[in-house]
């Protein structure tokens, strides 16, 4: 027994874009992930503008807690997209949630009290809007107009 059931990328018929932009995605997610998980701040204080003041530990240890889970989503997110291909309208889907709700989250529901943006409130609206465009594209099947 392997530790990865056999590729099903046959099977897929959508758009082979689609499945390199999941790649690209997943790349992106794993690399904030290691800056969260291995950075002194997590990326707390020179990217994202935190004053961390008495709460560092906090802070800092929250930050890793997101670089774990990025680590993992993006890791599957890899996979999926080099491997298991039928998945990939999926995880575009779950892209679409995930990103759609850091905007919300970013701009409207709970916006920094000091108005700074980190680069995730700029890049998550925008990842929800090229996610979208190749979910469509990968529920296509291929040599459709």
């Amino acid at each position: 027994m392997s530790f990865l059931p056999p590729s099903t990328n046959a099977d897929y018929r959508g758009a082979r874009s689609s499945a390199w932009f999941l790649g690209l995605a997943a790349v992106l997610t794993l690399a904030p992930g290691l800056i969260h998980s291995f950075a002194p701040s997590g990326g707390a204080e020179g990217i994202a503008g935190l004053d961390l003041g008495a709460q560092r530990g906090l802070v800092v240890g929250v930050f890793a807690w997101e670089g774990a889970t990025q680590l993992a989503l993006g890791l599957a997110m890899l996979a999926v997209a080099l491997r298991y291909r039928p998945l990939v309208p999926l995880f575009l889907a779950l892209t679409i949630v995930e990103r759609g709700l850091m905007s919300l989250q970013g701009w409207v529901l709970k916006p920094p009290a000091n108005g700074h943006h980190p680069p995730e409130h700029y890049a998550s609206p925008v990842a929800v809007i090229l996610a979208a465009v190749f979910l469509v594209l990968a529920l296509r099947p291929r040599g459709e107009t």
